[in-house]
């Protein structure tokens, strides 16, 4: 067996072993890293560990982070996430499908001011929920129509798994944001359009409701819609004309949630203190997951593992789309049993050479990976987006499980015409004005 070969398994069959053993991912990715680097090189190996965890962490592209958390939990924390839902509800009333029809439509704008699937899923969630339940539409619809929503806070930028997959990558992270615009609000389209067709077929899923609303309820349902249109322009139209990086964007972004929160919400000292406080807790954990991973990634690239991988995929007689289909499969397996950071920062440092090697373009390959990824968090048994939704309604995970399947396979077949037509993502940040 080569040596790099044995060095590799050595640091997965640790990694497995302490992941199945129930230790918190960050820590597992850690000390199966150090592991492989001490019977690698001994004790020799551990001396660039300074710059390695200094230069994972210290990257100005990061800072993001903990801005677009910001921007949503002060937005959720104020109420104003309910007056968007309960305004975007009166707007889309007459839609087969009414409430299923505002979750998505309600996530997919919430996820443009979010980053996050599990603060979307969350904050529509909360929501929509008890509503859902009193009008009495079928669980398995509201909980799929939730969770699939929800996967739509890390396509449409903000989204904090594209900054992640930037830093590893050196891809630009502006590009990545505007490649997730087209796909992210093209496949709210496309869960729309199912539940559409599924009330029509089945009235009984989505009671419909009588209640007229007069133009003048329309007009102050539309002004409660006022502060995230206003928060979309100002982030991605500052990040596509090129008047701001994504990071600045962040800035100017959580400064306007601020004042929308004080003016259209109800932010009391608390809240605002309650939403610095999950601020830091999430970033925290994410840029902990981010070193760690810095740790592992060199630990196997110190053998020499992504290069001869890559070497080996472009010539082991895989053609490109064989390789691609290989690629999906990995990561629909993996969404079984990591959570969404976790299969990013495992499998891109060693993938990304052979998927460039293979001739397919860095940025598409993002959005790609983000979809599988989204895949992952409706998956059981670890799909995040399952148990958010579960634990808010109470409802069996059966339900929920089987609710989510129907979006699953929306999903694949979503990444199979994204490959057939990668310009869906690629046209627009060719448009874009970089600075």
């Amino acid at each position: 067996m080569s040596g790099w070969v044995a060095d590799f398994a050595l640091a997965l069959g640790v990694l497995l072993a302490l992941l199945l053993g129930g230790m918190w991912i960050p820590f597992a990715i850690g000390i199966a890293g150090l592991v492989s680097l001490y019977f690698a090189d001994g004790l020799i190996g551990f001396r660039a560990l300074g710059l390695v965890t200094w230069g994972s962490v210290n990257s100005f592209t990061l800072t993001a982070i903990p801005l677009f958390i910001l921007m949503a939990d002060l937005l959720l924390q104020s109420g104003v996430s309910h007056r968007f839902y309960v305004g975007l509800t009166k707007l889309v009333r007459g839609l087969p499908g009414g409430l299923l029809q505002t979750n998505i439509a309600g996530c997919a704008m919430f996820a443009a001011i979010s980053g996050s699937s599990v603060a979307t899923a969350a904050a529509i969630g909360t929501v929509a929920l008890p509503q859902l339940d009193q009008r009495g539409y079928d669980r398995r619809m509201a909980a799929g129509s939730l969770c699939a929503g929800g996967t739509l806070g890390i396509l449409i930028p903000p989204s904090i798994p594209l900054i992640i997959y930037g830093t590893f990558t050196e891809t630009s992270i502006a590009r990545l944001f505007m490649a997730g615009v087209v796909p992210g609000f093209l496949l709210a389209l496309v869960f729309m359009v199912y539940v559409g067709v599924v009330a029509r077929l089945r009235p009984s899923v989505a009671p419909p409701d009588r209640t007229q609303v007069s133009l003048a309820d329309k007009a102050r349902a539309l002004v409660d819609l006022v502060p995230f249109i206003l928060l979309m322009a100002t982030v991605l139209g500052g990040i596509y004309f090129g008047f701001a990086t994504p990071t600045e964007a962040g800035a100017i972004g959580a400064s306007l949630a601020l004042v929308v929160s004080l003016v259209w919400g109800d932010l009391t000292l608390a809240r605002f203190r309650a939403a610095l406080t999950n601020t830091v807790k999430i970033s925290c954990s994410l840029l902990f997951i981010i070193l760690t991973a810095f740790i592992f990634a060199y630990a196997v690239e110190n053998v020499g593992v992504s290069q001869n991988i890559a070497r080996l995929l472009v010539e082991s007689g895989l053609d490109r789309y064989q390789f691609l289909i290989a690629v999906i499969v990995m990561y629909v397996v993996l969404g079984c049993v990591v959570d969404s950071i976790g299969m990013i920062v495992l499998t891109v440092p060693l993938l990304y050479p052979a998927v460039i090697g293979f001739g397919f373009d860095g940025i598409w390959f993002g959005v790609i990976l983000v979809i599988m990824v989204e895949l992952g968090q409706i998956t059981p048994p670890f799909g995040i987006n399952l148990f958010v939704v579960q634990g808010i309604s109470k409802w069996s995970l059966r339900d929920v499980n089987l609710g989510c399947l129907p979006y699953w396979f929306l999903m694949l077949g979503f990444a199979a015409l994204l490959t057939v037509v990668p310009e869906l993502a690629l046209w627009l940040p060719g448009q874009m004005f970089d600075r």
